[in-house]
């Protein structure tokens, strides 16, 4: 009997530690040095996989975090505005907030920053290949980007067909803009409601899609781990890590090269 009560009172112990244990990305203790005591960008946010408790707890050992939003009322932060409220942890000094598109980081100069953080934002751009290179250019050479986009297979858009990287670069080639309703026909055959009580019944959904220009809540393109790796490496992206977090995180870390650096991501691709 003693045995089974100690049995049953270390599985307890067991599960309380993986409850007060925050998960973390694997690759997190090797990279950390890239974070630390270092200035960075956030495209959009703030984002819990990002703060103390997160996956990739950046915002605790980061020295200054600037933000960048699309306007000063969006449905995940409400009211925000410009200027130094950017409030990422509330041991530190807030960071600088621009109100500024993704595609295009007016007022910030070229190589600024250590690294970049990206949380479930490449999806919402209509153009995220021209996001992406906006995003390089104010990163200094050999700084980081931290890339987490949706799976698919755990979202709203697990019945639609995944985006192709030659899609996105004709996006980039036609110079698309957050106007563009190009998957919207899609979106309202294949979203999948029950997954979204946020976006209310259809009636609500399909006016709130139609009026996306201002709201920005639409998934123009659907991703999966391929796409993610394939996308970051033909921005010419040295890749870290690929990560898969439950239930639909894709992390993808990679650095922007020196001159001298060669970038090779052939292992990750089968090539």
């Amino acid at each position: 009997m003693k045995i089974k009560t100690e049995g049953l009172s270390g599985l307890f112990k067991s599960a309380c530690r993986q409850l007060l244990t925050p998960r973390r990305l694997k690759y997190f203790p090797r990279c950390r040095a890239l974070f630390h005591s270092r200035s960075g960008l956030e495209i959009g946010g703030p984002s819990e996989i990002f703060g103390s408790q997160g996956e990739i707890p950046v915002y605790a050992i980061a020295a200054r975090i600037d933000n960048c939003n699309f306007s000063g009322q969006t449905i995940w932060e409400g009211s925000i505005s410009e200027g130094q409220t950017f409030s990422f942890n509330s041991n530190k000094q807030p960071g600088r907030q621009y109100l500024v598109e993704a595609g295009d980081l007016q007022g910030i100069e070229d190589d600024t920053y250590d690294f970049v953080l990206s949380s479930h934002c490449l999806e919402h751009l209509a153009n995220p290949l021209q996001g992406l290179s906006e995003w390089i250019r104010v990163l200094k050479p050999g700084g980081t980007i931290v890339l987490v986009v949706p799976h698919k297979e755990g979202t709203f858009d697990h019945r639609r067909p995944v985006t192709t990287l030659e899609h996105m670069i004709e996006d980039l080639d036609n110079h698309v803009s957050e106007a563009d309703l190009t998957h919207l026909d899609e979106i309202l055959k294949l979203h999948d409601l029950s997954r979204d009580p946020g976006a209310g019944d259809f009636q609500s959904f399909q006016e709130r899609s139609k009026q996306n220009l201002q709201n920005r809540c639409l998934h123009h393109h659907v991703f999966e781990t391929r796409l993610a790796v394939e996308v970051v490496n033909y921005m010419k992206l040295q890749i870290l890590t690929v990560e898969f977090l439950p239930p639909y995180h894709i992390v993808v870390i990679a650095r922007k090269p020196t001159t001298s650096q060669v970038v090779n991501n052939d292992q990750l691709l089968g090539e």
